[in-house]
C-alpha cells in the first residue's frame, strides 16, 4: 500500500526510458496529427471492421498477468475489433511513473485505473493535456449514460468545478467502505483459557496479556501476539481503537460532527487515547511492529507455523490468516472506552470514484476509445471488471445472472480477484445484486457483520467527495501533505516510546503554524458548498 519512490537522478532517466519505450507509437506529436480516417459504428459491434490498436498505461497488482493475457480483454478485443497495447506498471510506484509520462509529454491514449488526483484532473484539463467527454459520453457511450442518469449523484462527482467531465467513475454500491475495521479474536484461544468476550477495553486488555503470560498456543514459547493492525493502511487502522475514548480518528484526520469538520489528532480524547495505548506498546501486548510494517508483514503473521495472532484489525479473517485458521477467530464487537459507549468511526473512503479512465491529447481515435471503454459500462460486464470473468469467477444461472462459483480450496478471494479482475471503469448499483450478479459470499458475510455489530454504534456523519476548484486543490495538497505525515510521525512516535502529555501543547501549536486552521476552513467550505448544492 506504500509509495515507493524512485530516488536518484540515473533510476529517473532508466525508468523514464523504459516508460517511453512501452508507449512509443504514441507520442507527443500525435496532439498534432489529424484523426485516422477510420470508419466506426457508431452502435453495435465490433467497433471497428478494420482493426485498430490503442495504447492504454494502468498501474496492476504484483499478483494479475499483464493485462492483454487477462480473459476479460482477450474476449473484448474479439468482440470490438480494437486491439490494446498495455503498458502495465506495478502499482507500487505506479504515481511517479505516471508523472513521468504527463511531464515527459509523450502520451498514451488513454489512462486506465488512472489514479489521478483532483489537482491532476483539474491541471492536466485545463492545459488540454485529458480532453472532456461530456459529447463523448451523450453521443457514444449510453451504457455509462443511462448509469448517470440512473445515479445524479455519481455524475455530480464526476463532474469538475468547471461544469465538464474528464475522467470516468468506479461505483460499487455495496455499503461497505465507509467502514473498513473489523476487529476479530482469536475465540479458540478465549475458550482454552476460560476466557469470556471481551467488552470493554480493560477486559480487552486482559484478555491480551493472558493470551500471552498463559502460551495461548501452546507451544512453550512466548511468541503469542497480542494486538496486530496496519498503520494507517486503508482499511485494518487503528481509528476504532482511538474511537472507544469518544472521537474517532481515520487516515486523514479528519470527521464531521453536526455539520462541522473536526481535525481529530488535536482532540483532548486523542490525546488521552494515545497515551492510554502507550502502556499496551510497552506492556508488549500490541505488536511494537505495528507501526512500521507493511501489508505483507501483517499477513506473514497470520500464516505462521504456529498460530500467533490473539487479536488482529482487517476487512475479513481470511484473507490474514488463511482458510485453514479463519474458523479460529471472531468478530470482536466494538469495546466499551471510558465514556461506556462504543463508537465506530467512518472514513471519508466513497463508494464512487473519479479516477477511473482519462483520454488524453494524443488519442486519434477519442470516439473508438470511448465506445471499448462504454462496453465495460454494461451491468453484467461492470460486474467481471469489478470481480473477475465468466467461467473463472462466475457462471450464468439460468436467468441469464452471474452466479459465484466455486473456488478452488485453499483459495482466498481477496487474492484470486486480484488476478482476474482488472478494476477500473465499472459501475455496479445496488439494484445489480440479485438481478445482473449475485453478491460475493464473503461481502455478503461482511454486510452482515456490520449490520450486526458496527452499524448501531457509527458515527452519523463522514466527510464527502467534495471536488474543490484548482486554487483550494493546490492549497489543500500543500498543507495536507506535511500536516498527515507530521501528525502520523508523533502518533507511531509516541504509541512506541511515549511522551504525548509532555509534547502535546508544542504539537498543537506547531500544526498551527503549519497551517492547519486554514485546511479546516477549507475543507469546511467545500463542505457547506457540497451540502448546499445536494440538498
Amino acid at each position: 500500500m506504500k509509495k515507493s519512490w524512485v530516488r536518484n537522478s540515473l533510476v529517473l532517466s532508466i525508468g523514464l526510458s523504459t516508460l517511453l519505450a512501452g508507449c512509443s507509437s504514441s507520442t507527443g506529436s500525435n496532439a498534432s496529427e489529424k484523426k485516422a480516417n477510420v470508419k466506426m459504428n457508431t452502435t453495435g459491434l465490433p467497433i471497428v471492421n478494420k482493426s485498430v490498436t490503442l495504447n492504454f498505461v494502468s498501474p496492476k497488482s504484483s499478483l494479475a498477468p499483464n493485462f492483454k493475457d487477462m480473459t476479460l480483454f482477450k474476449k473484448l478485443q474479439k468482440q470490438t475489433n480494437v486491439q490494446v497495447k498495455w503498458n502495465n506498471i506495478p502499482s507500487e510506484g505506479y504515481q511517479e511513473k505516471k508523472n513521468l509520462l504527463l511531464s515527459s509529454g509523450d502520451l498514451p491514449d488513454a489512462f486506465y485505473n488512472s489514479g489521478f488526483t483532483d489537482l491532476d484532473i483539474v491541471k492536466y484539463a485545463k492545459d488540454g493535456t485529458i480532453i472532456p467527454l461530456d459529447e463523448l459520453i451523450d453521443k457514444y457511450m449510453p451504457n455509462l449514460k443511462k448509469r448517470l442518469e440512473e445515479r445524479p449523484a455519481l455524475k455530480s462527482v464526476i463532474t469538475s468545478p468547471d461544469g465538464h467531465i474528464y475522467s470516468l467513475p468506479r461505483a460499487e454500491e455495496m455499503d461497505l467502505v465507509g467502514l473498513p475495521n473489523t476487529m476479530y479474536i482469536n475465540k479458540t484461544w478465549l475458550d482454552k483459557l476460560g476466557l469470556k468476550m471481551p467488552t470493554t477495553l480493560e477486559e480487552y486488555h486482559d484478555v491480551l496479556k493472558a493470551f500471552q503470560d498463559k502460551d495461548a498456543n501452546g507451544n512453550g514459547k512466548k511468541d503469542e501476539i497480542g494486538l496486530t493492525y496496519l498503520f494507517n493502511g486503508w482499511c485494518g487502522n487503528f481509528g476504532d481503537m482511538i474511537a472507544a475514548f469518544g472521537v474517532p480518528d481515520n487516515n486523514d484526520h479528519r470527521i464531521v460532527r453536526d455539520g462541522k469538520v473536526i481535525f481529530s489528532a488535536v482532540q483532548p480524547e486523542y490525546k488521552e487515547a494515545i497515551a492510554y495505548y502507550h502502556k499496551w506498546v510497552k506492556e508488549g501486548i500490541i505488536d511494537p511492529e505495528a507501526t512500521t510494517q507493511d501489508q505483507a508483514k501483517l499477513f506473514s503473521k497470520g500464516k505462521t507455523k504456529d498460530e500467533t495472532l490473539g487479536s488482529f484489525i482487517w476487512w475479513e479473517n481470511t484473507e490474514l490468516v488463511g482458510t485453514d485458521r479463519q474458523d479460529d477467530y471472531e468478530v470482536l464487537p466494538p469495546l466499551k472506552g471510558p465514556g461506556g459507549t462504543p463508537i465506530v468511526g467512518r472514513s471519508n473512503y466513497s463508494e464512487y470514484s473519479r479516477d477511473a479512465f482519462v483520454i488524453t491529447k494524443a488519442d486519434k481515435y477519442p470516439e473508438i476509445t470511448a465506445r471499448w471503454v462504454d462496453q465495460l459500462y454494461a451491468p453484467k460486464e461492470s460486474a467481471q471488471v469489478d470481480w473477475g470473468p465468466i467461467g473463472e469467477v462466475y457462471q450464468e444461472d439460468a436467468n441469464g445472472m452471474l452466479v459465484n462459483k466455486e473456488l478452488p480450496a485453499g483459495v482466498a478471494m481477496g487474492e484470486f480477484r486480484q488476478k482476474v479482475a482488472p478494476g477500473g471503469p465499472f459501475v455496479v448499483l445496488k439494484d445489480d445484486f440479485g438481478k445482473v450478479v449475485d453478491m460475493e459470499p464473503r461481502a455478503k458475510e461482511r454486510l452482515a457483520i456490520l449490520d450486526k455489530y458496527y452499524r448501531p454504534y457509527e458515527e452519523k456523519e463522514n466527510y464527502p467527495q467534495v471536488f474543490f476548484n484548482e486554487e483550494d486543490t493546490q492549497k489543500i495538497n500543500q498543507l495536507q501533505t506535511d500536516i498527515t505525515q507530521f501528525v502520523n510521525q508523533k502518533q507511531a512516535h509516541w504509541l512506541q516510546d511515549g511522551g504525548i502529555d509532555k509534547e502535546w501543547n508544542s504539537y498543537v501549536k506547531q500544526l498551527d503554524q503549519m497551517g492547519l486552521p486554514e485546511l479546516m476552513k477549507l475543507y469546511q467550505k467545500g463542505l457547506d458548498q457540497f451540502n448546499k448544492n445536494n440538498k
